[in-house]
């Protein structure tokens, strides 16, 4: 049987048409300008429509995002808001979605670990279904909430990133499968953290891994930093890059083993040739513009492309608009400067993970102290190839 036999009869008799059923380059060309989630519904159309359907979600490998700032007019948060219409438009089929929203406006039984029953939630019990729902089935999706958001806003790379200490804000990063990349979700609490399981999260033994991002909730509760440090002291001895922070809560994955107020850690190991990553770390000496755009600026030395590079900022509460003397967005702003077409996420969190380090090819270059930090930010660059 051809591939057009399956073809709608009523549109065969037509010169259009028969291109369309016929000449797999003309379809395929035209499916490029055409979003996933319709692309997936066209490939269903016929068997020439497939396989160029087939062909053109394989080279669907940039990396894209959503973001949202508020406040909401509606009974959800801001995100979630725009997520299911913005989702319709990527030109990606995501695998892993990392997801950061401000704690203040996302909190609920549905959606924390740390749930505060006093407070009455603005979401549904089955809001976390229905996030995972906007996603194809199997997408890995790390959510956390923290005390304050770093996004750029979603449509263009160039577009200048802003630092939400206060008001609702969110964003979701969507990675693609990626020839040369593997991203492996995690999550550990103390009942399930063992040398095993480390192993297989890709953490340790794991000569291609490349980079860590790594979020700890309820990081101050009696026995976390024991078990932080079962994470990251194999870490801090290898080549990985390793950035992240104390966060406020996490709302996905959910985790039924551990009681409420139980700590733990979620985070996505990268692995890969095609892996590079590069970070700064700007200290509690850093508090002016000028020093800020300098510490940046050495990322520079790590030679990262631009495409599929995102940049992450993991600062501490107490830095910002305050730290700089009332000065707004200064951190964000100096990063824009520097890398104009790098698009940046992060987090003002309880505590910063991450230090000087350059990862690239077989070496690494930086410091060796420790990972963890207070009034501080971390600067991190990620490539993915």
């Amino acid at each position: 049987m051809s591939e057009n036999e399956d073809f709608p009869a009523y549109l065969q008799d037509s010169k259009a048409a028969y291109v369309l059923s016929n000449v797999a380059e003309v379809v395929e060309r035209i499916l490029t300008f055409v979003p996933t989630k319709s692309l997936l519904r066209i490939a269903s159309v016929c068997r020439l429509w497939r396989n160029c359907a087939r062909r053109v979600l394989r080279t669907q490998q940039q990396l894209a995002w959503v973001s949202a700032s508020g406040p909401s007019n509606t009974e959800v948060h801001a995100l979630c808001n725009i997520l299911a219409e913005e989702v319709e438009k990527v030109f990606l089929l995501p695998k892993t979605v990392l997801a950061m929203v401000d704690c203040e406006a996302f909190n609920g039984q549905a959606y924390c670990y740390r749930q505060n029953e006093a407070k009455k939630s603005r979401h549904s019990p089955d809001a976390v279904e229905e996030l995972s729902l906007l996603f194809p089935k199997g997408c890995d999706i790390i959510g956390i909430a923290s005390p304050g958001i770093v996004l750029t806003p979603s449509g263009c790379c160039s577009s200048p990133p802003q630092e939400y200490q206060e008001g609702e804000a969110g964003f979701a990063v969507m990675f693609p499968s990626m020839e040369g990349v593997h991203i492996k979700p995690f999550h550990f609490c103390k009942k399930s953290i063992s040398p095993t399981a480390l192993k297989e999260a890709g953490l340790v033994e794991n000569p291609d891994l490349r980079v860590v991002l790594i979020f700890v909730y309820e990081a101050y509760t009696s026995g976390a930093a024991r078990f932080l440090s079962q994470i990251l002291d194999p870490l801090a001895s290898s080549k990985a890059l390793v950035a992240g922070g104390l966060i406020e809560s996490v709302f996905s994955p959910t985790r039924h083993c551990c009681a409420q107020g139980a700590y733990g850690v979620v985070g996505l190991a990268l692995s890969g040739p095609k892996v590079q990553g590069a970070s700064v770390l700007l200290d509690q000496d850093i508090s002016n513009p000028k020093e800020a755009e300098a510490t940046i600026r050495r990322l520079k030395a790590a030679k990262i492309p631009e495409r599929n590079t995102l940049g992450f900022m993991f600062a501490c509460v107490g830095r910002g608009q305050i730290y700089y003397n009332n000065q707004p967005n200064v951190e964000a702003n100096a990063f824009h400067k520097v890398f104009p077409n790098t698009p940046l996420f992060g987090l003002f969190g309880n505590g910063e993970i991450g230090r000087d380090r350059i990862i690239k090819d077989d070496y690494a270059l930086g410091d060796t102290d420790s990972l963890q930090h207070e009034y501080t930010t971390v600067m991190t660059l990620v490539h993915l190839g």
